[in-house]
């Protein structure tokens, strides 16, 4: 990993965030067999994730990036559900926080992903030592790479005793290229994985800002009346609203960011200085305005993104390594 950014320590500023503690996650039943697994404070790496469970097996949607935090999710699991067995599990994208756990579950589970997301983290290489571009380094345990068992490229439909979930693809990039969610239309209940984010920083640069739009547009046609974000609380009702009119604003300011950026000749880099995140200030995360950055400059000259550099700008731009509790 030696040609990621190297890092100094953490910064000590007291207003620095406080690790989250693995015991704050806590599994939240949003219907009857219907469960949310949702971890404090959502920052880097701190996922939700999910079940769907019937009388004689459980789909899983997402696992988590630890070890440890992927045994509390199971183990929670597994006592609300009265041990029933994990069937079959479904991943939303393909990075870590959502997908590294995959080794603990039951070899007999059977793994649903994009064809795109198994490729992704084929080839991932964080799970294998992550670099010092966090604080504290994350630890993932013994964990190890297990790929989807089945891949899909639109849709497929999954059946958990009575219940229908759709495991669908948005149509085109968005978070990433290889997005799923799972939608449960009988229940107006939406797993979105990372296409939802509550009450913090969304974050694109591994697929599309004008394609995260679409995806909420596509998101909203569904009508959810509950949606379990891929972090941060569970919505319900207005919330649901309120948090995708949120992400539109975002949006649109990362697009007129990079424009004006992009007209002066600037970085993503120095553009991201430039901006004025008002009332997405506060958001955990807010250096993702940098990544974000990078990937409308690459996208804008048909460039691939430069990992390596928009992690090292999103660094220099907050001043130490980026937070995170795993």
């Amino acid at each position: 990993m030696s040609d990621f950014p190297q890092t100094g320590s953490a910064s000590t500023d007291p207003a620095s965030p406080r690790p989250a503690s693995p015991a704050a996650a806590s599994l939240h039943q949003v219907l009857p067999g219907i469960y949310a697994w949702v971890q404090p404070d959502g920052s880097w790496w701190l996922n939700n994730a999910g079940a769907v469970a019937g009388d004689d097996g459980a789909l899983v949607i997402d696992t988590c990036a630890s070890a440890a935090r992927t045994r509390r999710f199971l183990a929670a699991l597994d006592t609300a559900t009265g041990g029933v067995p994990v069937r079959m599990a479904v991943n939303t994208h393909q990075h870590g926080d959502h997908a590294y756990g995959n080794s603990l579950l039951p070899a007999a589970t059977v793994i649903i992903g994009h064809t795109k997301m198994r490729e992704g983290l084929r080839v991932d290489p964080i799970i294998d030592g992550c670099p010092p571009l966090w604080s504290p380094v994350p630890d993932w345990g013994p964990v190890t790479r297990r790929l989807p068992d089945l891949t899909i490229d639109s849709a497929m439909t999954v059946h958990v005793g009575d219940r229908r979930v759709e495991v669908l693809h948005p149509g085109g990039p968005a978070h990433t290229t290889g997005d799923l969610i799972a939608w449960l239309p009988d229940d107006a209940v939406l797993f979105s994985g990372d296409l939802v984010f509550a009450g913090l920083t969304p974050l694109v640069f591994m697929g599309s800002v004008p394609g995260a739009m679409a995806a909420l547009d596509w998101l909203e046609s569904l009508h959810p009346r509950t949606v379990v974000p891929g972090h941060g609380p569970v919505l319900a009702g207005a919330e649901v609203e309120r948090v995708f009119a949120e992400h539109r604003r975002y949006y649109r300011l990362v697009l007129h960011a990079a424009e004006e950026g992009m007209s002066r000749g600037l970085t993503p880099l120095q553009a991201a200085r430039q901006v004025d995140l008002g009332e997405f200030a506060g958001w955990a995360d807010a250096e993702r305005i940098v990544l974000n950055l990078h990937r409308v400059y690459a996208d804008h000259t048909g460039q691939d993104l430069d990992i390596i550099a928009a992690f090292g700008d999103a660094i220099a731009w907050l001043g130490h390594p980026m937070h995170t509790s795993v």
